[in-house]
């Protein structure tokens, strides 16, 4: 019998341009909150919030650094950087007692939005925090996706369906829109 109890995050990593391993204290991931509209009339009781299909809000990644350093640069180029958090994930199995390791990756193409440089304080760090926002994020468990959302190029899967596959294809986009789009 098994009884899982994810635990917490054992560690984590941050890369920049798939190499540069950044010195981070605390990463922030972003939230997926759908994009919204009241639905309310004729044969509704009352208002409905209801989601629009595969849209969703600002996604900003947050990074806070534990002090000033040149790699906080890096991010503030003003265009998309490549970034992949790599976390090892601790679970508890009760059930059997013992403990499961899993890999927690999550990649985003994102645009820096702000660099708050932080404070000067005796025996303190600065507190200074990049944040980011993303274009493109996919979150991958044990080397399965679950989630790939691509804004600019109309793709939002979940658990390996593809929410706005039929929305391409009414806006005439079509499978290969991702691929004419990188072209451009």
């Amino acid at each position: 019998m098994s009884n899982i109890i994810p635990e917490r995050g054992i560690n984590f990593s941050v890369y920049h341009e798939g190499r540069d391993l950044l010195g981070v204290a605390e990463g922030s991931l972003p939230n997926l909150e759908s994009v919204t509209s009241d639905i309310s009339g004729a044969g509704v009781a009352g208002t409905v919030s209801s989601p629009v299909l595969g849209h969703f809000g600002s996604l900003e990644l947050s990074l806070t650094w534990r002090n000033v350093t040149k790699d906080i640069f890096k991010l503030a180029g003003q265009y998309s950087h490549n970034i992949d958090l790599y976390s090892a994930m601790q679970d508890y199995n009760a059930g059997q007692g013992f403990y499961k390791v899993n890999a927690l990756h999550v990649y985003v193409k994102a645009i820096p939005k702000n660099i708050t440089i932080g404070n000067l304080v005796s025996g303190d760090t600065t507190g200074t925090t990049t944040a980011l926002e993303c274009t493109y994020m996919k979150i991958d468990i044990n080397n399965t996706n679950y989630a790939e959302i691509d804004k600019l190029n109309y793709i939002c899967k979940i658990r390996g369906v593809d929410y706005l596959a039929e929305v391409r294809s009414a806006l005439g986009k079509g499978n290969n829109f991702a691929g004419i789009m990188n072209l451009l």
